[in-house]
């Protein structure tokens, strides 16, 4: 594996980890899960491959900020709106 590409895997799995501290189920739950997926590629040497993973990881990044955007919202209209439809 390139330098760089070795760079960009540590800074992603760095980053998952960081996103991972406030998951639904469990920091530790997201950590095994976490360590088991980097596990299984750990074996791959084909740059464009790496490439793909790399980029499979930053939409898990996206989708992880989006779950707490979305729950952030979700406290903060609970707390401040009541329901009047009922």
């Amino acid at each position: 594996m390139a330098r760089s590409l070795r760079g960009e895997v540590l800074n992603l799995y760095k980053n998952l980890l960081y996103l991972g501290r406030e998951y639904p189920k469990g920091a530790d739950y997201f950590r095994s899960r976490l360590k088991a997926a980097f596990l299984k590629n750990k074996d791959v040497k084909d740059p464009e491959k790496i490439k793909q993973l790399i980029a499979r990881g930053e939409f898990v990044i996206k989708e992880l900020e989006a779950l707490y955007f979305l729950r952030k919202y979700r406290a903060l209209k609970q707390r401040y709106y009541s329901d009047d439809n009922k």
